[in-house]
């Protein structure tokens, strides 16, 4: 069973900074891509940022140079480091983890709120 375990999210003031991190666990081999989604309130689920197996990077356009994506292959884990937060970045943020032969997983969420 594959479990993927998010950590990190919470209460920020606008301009703050959180630190997401995702570790995957269980029988899950040959891990492509990982990558963060986030579900905002009456929104659809969008992604945020990737980054494949040979470190190439994805991010949404809201979000280029305030967050930055990184990932530890020995621990199948990934993390999102996310600065100058914005009231529109409040969301639940999503793990996913893709394989290369299509599998894909996700964690359960963890909740991202930037208030004054």
């Amino acid at each position: 069973q594959v479990q993927l375990v998010e950590s990190g999210g919470g209460l920020v003031q606008p301009g703050g900074s959180l630190r997401l991190s995702c570790a995957a666990s269980g029988r899950i081999f040959n891990i492509y891509a990982m990558g963060w989604y986030r579900q905002g309130p009456g929104k659809q689920r969008e992604l945020v940022a990737n980054i494949t197996s040979s470190s190439i990077t994805y991010y949404t356009d809201s979000v280029k140079g305030r967050f930055t994506i990184s990932r530890d292959n020995a621990k199948n884990t990934v993390h999102l480091q996310m600065n100058s937060l914005k009231p529109e970045d409040t969301a639940v943020y999503y793990c996913n983890v893709g394989t290369s032969s299509g599998m894909t997983y996700w964690g359960k969420g963890t909740p991202v709120t930037v208030s004054s």
